[in-house]
């Protein structure tokens, strides 16, 4: 019986935390929400109160209240990325991991490769321990996108109803996983079955950084 009222607790207490965080919101609050999208110009978004493509990490930190690990990964493929983790943010009361992508040119993050204290395998990539002096060099670069987990299971009818139906939606080659994709916020939420959903930033003007690859290896869904 204390199990059971244990777990009915637990459930309404997500419940709560799910309607709060859809129920509408005035102030600096509403900034918060992961469907208030604004395009201050046509090559930035700022959503969470990060404008892509040109607030810098130190400046997110700010705003999320959370230091971020900054590493580089290099894909099976080659493909090199810096990016900053944030660990369980809290924006409207519900926390979420948040991943930013920094806009670090090519041939300086291969000269930081070469710099670079170690490496070790991570998934089917390398995940790269960068120097502290280009650390400090990174953090005052911009943000290019911005990759949103929130805590909570949220379904598609949410989306939906925040969003409206996607622009396009493409499922992966060989996984359960579908993008929905909406060209006008520079945004991609991608669903794997019962697993949270993902929402990915960029600005509208990036877009096709996402949309191309995806149409090449998998799979368009019509609406």
């Amino acid at each position: 019986m204390e199990r059971k009222i244990y777990w009915g607790v637990a459930a309404l207490i997500v419940t709560i935390y799910i309607a709060d965080f859809f129920m509408p919101h005035t102030g600096k609050e509403e900034n918060l929400l992961p469907w208030h999208i604004e395009h201050p110009t046509a090559t930035s978004t700022r959503v969470f109160g990060v404008t892509l493509n040109e607030t810098t990490i130190n400046e997110a930190e700010h705003s999320f209240r959370e230091d971020a690990k900054i590493s580089m990964f290099k894909s099976p493929q080659g493909k090199l990325s810096t990016e900053g983790y944030f660990d369980e943010v809290t924006l409207n009361g519900l926390k979420a991991n948040i991943v930013v992508t920094l806009a670090v040119p090519d041939a300086e993050m291969t000269a930081m490769l070469d710099r670079s204290v170690r490496a070790q395998g991570i998934g089917s990539g390398r995940q790269i321990t960068l120097t502290s002096e280009d650390v400090t060099q990174v953090r005052s670069l911009p943000i290019s996108s911005l990759t949103y987990m929130p805590s909570v299971h949220l379904d598609e009818a949410t989306f939906t109803q925040r969003f409206g139906m996607p622009t396009q939606r493409i499922k992966e080659a060989n996984s359960s996983v579908v993008h929905w994709l909406y060209a006008q916020h520079g945004l991609d939420i991608t669903f794997d079955g019962a697993a949270k959903p993902v929402l990915q930033y960029v600005a509208p003007t990036d877009f096709s950084k996402l949309t191309t690859p995806l149409a090449a290896a998998g799979e368009i869904i019509n609406n």
